[in-house]
């Protein structure tokens, strides 16, 4: 099913807008994200600590914010189980659009590997039976997630495999599972970073918009705090990489959005 806009609507898929670095100034952020045609906006969650101020922030703007709830590879520390079972009881309690962000992060340290492989799995298997989608954090570790959604994939499991910087034969992978996506943020516009080189060869349709804010701030902006306002310059580069245009971009992302998410 597709889904139409008489005016430009843009779709921040994965931001973290509820996090302390917005404490002084997120009406202001909410504005300009507006302003620039952002009017839906996806919060992952971090960990226990991180709940109530993503919830405080979706009671703020239920309009344009949407929660999400997972354990974060980062956060899998010893008490893994322990963290586990908070975000499963507000899974199960509250009102949440997908189990994320979760998966394996192998870039900062290993030493909770095999903890971080046990709360994807864990994860992965609550989202199916919620009904949800999941949001895959896969950083340095692409390998070790493609050899767990190999044995959990079905029907019933889809999402996004956030802030992608894979290979064109990753997203191929992707693609081939059947109910998966790419988040593509701020990385598509640095120089060097060779991700153009890949996203030029997907098609939007497997595409989704993201900021991934206050991190990976895009070109002109990067090395300052990311906001949603930003993900215009995602947009840009997506409709110049593939020759069509913004709005173009705007609906066929926003589009597939709503086909992961049914929000």
């Amino acid at each position: 099913m597709f889904f139409y806009f008489c005016a430009m609507l843009l779709t921040d898929s994965h931001t973290h807008l509820f996090l302390e670095e917005f404490d002084e100034d997120i009406d202001q952020v909410i504005d300009n994200a507006i302003q620039k045609g952002v009017e839906r906006i996806f919060l992952p969650n971090i960990d226990s600590t991180t709940i109530e101020a993503l919830n405080n922030l979706v009671q703020k703007y239920p309009a344009q914010c949407f929660p999400m709830m997972g354990l974060h590879p980062g956060s899998v520390k010893a008490n893994y189980l322990e963290e586990l079972d908070i975000i499963k009881a507000e899974l199960k309690a509250g009102s949440y659009c997908a189990v994320g962000e979760i998966g394996i992060d192998l870039y900062w340290d290993k030493t909770f590997i095999k903890e971080q492989e046990d709360a994807f799995r864990q994860q992965i298997l609550l989202a199916k039976e919620l009904k949800l989608p999941i949001v895959i954090h896969a950083r340095d570790s692409f390998q070790e997630i493609f050899n767990i959604i190999d044995h959990l994939n079905d029907e019933q499991l889809s999402g996004i495999f956030h802030c992608f910087t894979g290979t064109i034969d990753d997203s191929k992978r992707i693609i081939e599972y059947g109910g998966f996506k790419m988040g593509i943020g701020g990385v598509l516009t640095f120089k060097n970073a060779g991700v153009d080189k890949v996203v030029e060869q997907i098609a939007l349709e497997h595409l989704l918009l993201e900021t991934d804010s206050p991190y990976l701030a895009p070109a002109p902006y990067r090395g300052k705090r990311n906001e949603s306002a930003y993900i215009i310059e995602v947009a840009n580069k997506l409709a110049e990489l593939h020759c069509c245009s913004i709005e173009e971009v705007a609906k066929v992302t926003t589009e597939n959005s709503i086909e992961i998410f049914k929000v």
